[in-house]
């Protein structure tokens, strides 16, 4: 995904037309695609992450509104901690999940396995 960060928007798109990125790909011309990252510049996110923002708002209007003359807070408290994230690479994702499992008493049993 880092290497090729289109691929991102692959998965929106699919998951907003509610399909696999396979499909999308076998589905959809090279103009079509275009058109769709156009629209997705002018009209905003598309899919799950387009609500995060819209609940995000909400609740900051909720929050802001009975905090008296005190500042307001950004509505960057309010977004889900990926939006500020670094995308991890699998081989991060990887080691942390043993690290989970390893502070939980796990056995990690690709250790065990002999090769062939």
């Amino acid at each position: 995904m880092r290497r090729r960060p289109e691929r991102r928007f692959y998965f929106r798109l699919a998951s907003h037309l509610h399909m696999t990125v396979g499909e999308l790909l076998a589905r959809i011309t090279s103009r079509e695609l275009t058109e769709w990252m156009v629209y997705e510049k002018i009209a905003g996110p598309l899919g799950p992450v387009r609500d995060d923002i819209h609940t995000a708002m909400i609740g900051s209007w909720v929050v802001n509104s009975q905090r008296g003359k005190r500042r307001p807070l950004p509505l960057s408290k309010f977004l889900p901690s990926w939006f500020d994230k670094p995308a991890q690479t699998p081989e991060e994702i990887y080691d942390r999940i043993r690290q989970i499992n390893a502070g939980l008493g796990g056995t990690d049993l690709t250790a065990q396995r002999t090769p062939e």
